[in-house]
């Protein structure tokens, strides 16, 4: 069983340039799907396999999962802008952004933009999925933490 103090500090030895304890708190609760408070290694196993090798719907839903921070089926500008300030706070200051998305804000203003086409302030699944798969510079706004891999 894995705590949520531990998985914050396995983060930090990925991210010791940055502070990912909030980003690692949020995966956390995702992959703690029975949400006793520790991740067995089922959960674990689980989340791992769809995290990097499911099919762009499967990751995309389980992004999805991890945007909502309420679980009410949405995201709203609010929980994206919790997501992306911790990954913002994460990854310090080893990732040069473009102007257009140099603070939370402002990249969350973007995905927000592009994906919620109907303008109520709130993602749908199906929102979600269509705006990342429409413009692939989405799933890498929405995933910039992999991006200090390459």
């Amino acid at each position: 069983m894995l705590t949520e103090a531990g998985f914050q500090k396995i983060y930090k030895q990925f991210f010791p340039q940055g502070d990912p304890s909030d980003f690692a708190s949020f995966v956390f609760k995702v992959f703690d799907e029975n949400k006793d408070g520790a991740i067995e290694f089922h959960e674990f196993i689980r989340a791992l396999s769809i995290t990097s090798r499911g099919n762009l719907d499967e990751k995309l839903q389980w992004a999805f999962r991890l945007y909502d921070v309420d679980n009410d089926g949405f995201i709203t500008r609010d929980e994206m802008l919790l997501i992306v300030d911790s990954i913002y706070k994460m990854v310090g200051s080893s990732v040069k952004l473009p102007d257009d998305e140099n603070t939370p804000e402002k990249r969350v203003d973007r995905i927000f933009s592009m994906m919620d086409k109907n303008n109520d302030a709130q993602l749908t699944l199906d929102e979600f999925k269509e705006g990342a798969k429409a413009d692939p510079s989405i799933v890498h706004a929405l995933s910039l933490y992999e991006g200090l891999s390459s």
